[in-house]
């Protein structure tokens, strides 16, 4: 992998978000790590001048494994990756690190960073800093048949907002 600058990246979030997926991995080599496959986010810019900081908004239910790893550190990275990698992040999404080593299960390799974690088989990882978290409550709903379709069970994300610290792409 290779670091580049933010505003070499080139991709679509709204492709690459809900259509292809993710890897949100939180945790280092130290602590342990958990991963899960997401495909609810966003990208952009906000805060600061000049255009905003660049960011990640991610969503985790407050039942996921990574959770846990995403509220106890600093760094979380997004991963992004070919198509042939559908079938291992599809098993990712399905299966919990509570359960055992889930990663080991599937065809992609852990590398450790200082404080994060990242897969080397990933087209592009962002490293994110925390910056903001709150959870999504049901009187924030204006359409409230959003609540019936994805929340039946009341069981709300959680929202946090992340610097893009860094970027790395494959090469």
């Amino acid at each position: 992998m290779k670091k580049i600058h933010i505003d070499d990246l080139h991709m679509d979030p709204v492709v690459a978000i809900p259509k292809e997926w993710m890897l949100l991995t939180a945790g280092c080599e130290e602590r342990g790590y958990n991963t899960m496959t997401a495909s609810w986010g966003h990208m952009g810019g906000i805060w600061g001048h000049g255009g905003g900081l660049p960011t990640t908004v991610i969503y985790v239910r407050p039942q996921r494994y990574t959770k846990e790893f995403v509220d106890r550190e600093e760094l979380y990275t997004l991963c992004f990756f070919s198509e042939d990698y559908k079938k291992d992040l599809a098993y990712l999404g399905r299966n919990s690190g509570r359960d055992g080593d889930k990663v080991a299960k599937t065809g992609l390799t852990p590398v450790f960073g200082e404080g994060y974690t990242y897969f080397a088989e990933a087209k592009v990882v962002l490293v994110c800093r925390k910056l903001y978290r709150a959870p999504i409550i049901e009187e924030g709903f204006l359409d409230k048949s959003i609540i019936d379709d994805c929340y039946p069970n009341k069981d709300f994300h959680d929202m946090y907002i992340g610097q893009i610290v860094e970027v790395l792409v494959e090469g």
